[in-house]
């Protein structure tokens, strides 16, 4: 039965280190070079990590600079930032490339608070879906005579223990965001 608890708190955790992946990536007014984690640069045929390829660095509180080891990729970096997402033209030199990340608006602030409630609550979702995935099995065994029903609850009552601990760590992460994304 541990077996099983532990491995409910490693989906859980999962849950846990993509929702944290994906706030890194919101832009919140300031340099982060998490926002360049998903953005792929063909380098030879192969779709690579700006960060495999380029020292990326905050210069300033909203400029990031990306100096590639192979001056010949400046143009394929700028051309993979240019088609994403994060909505940054890059200013290149042939030697560095900077982003400056313009200051937020308050209605897009407003905008992308309300995207991280949502991020937050679709990972609670997915933390809910883990422990009652876990308490169908569960019941299964008591039903097969492999679980006493006193065994049941107390695993029930874990699984809940584990699940409210998880809701609570995303909700504080989420205000965290929440809160670096709306301060001016």
């Amino acid at each position: 039965m541990d077996a099983m608890l532990s491995d409910v708190n490693a989906k859980m955790e999962k849950t846990m280190q993509a929702l944290r992946a994906e706030f890194a990536g919101i832009r919140a007014g300031r340099a982060n070079p998490a926002v360049l984690d998903k953005i792929r640069v063909d380098y030879y045929g192969t779709p690579t990590p700006i960060n495999q390829m380029a020292a990326v660095a905050v210069a300033e509180a909203r400029i990031l600079t990306i100096q590639p080891w192979d001056a010949s990729t400046v143009r394929a970096i700028e051309k993979a930032i240019q088609s994403s997402e994060i909505g940054i033209h890059p200013q290149s030199d042939g030697r560095v490339i900077r982003l400056t990340f313009p200051q937020l608006t308050e209605d897009h602030r407003k905008g992308i608070a309300k995207d991280i409630k949502h991020m937050a609550e679709e990972a609670k979702v997915s933390v809910r879906g883990a422990r009652r995935d876990t308490i169908e099995k569960l019941k299964k065994q008591q039903k097969a005579a492999e679980l006493t029903e006193d065994d049941l609850k107390d695993l029930e009552k874990e699984l809940q223990d584990i699940t409210d601990k998880h809701v609570k760590e995303i909700d504080s992460i989420a205000a965290a965001k929440e809160k670096e994304v709306l301060e001016v």
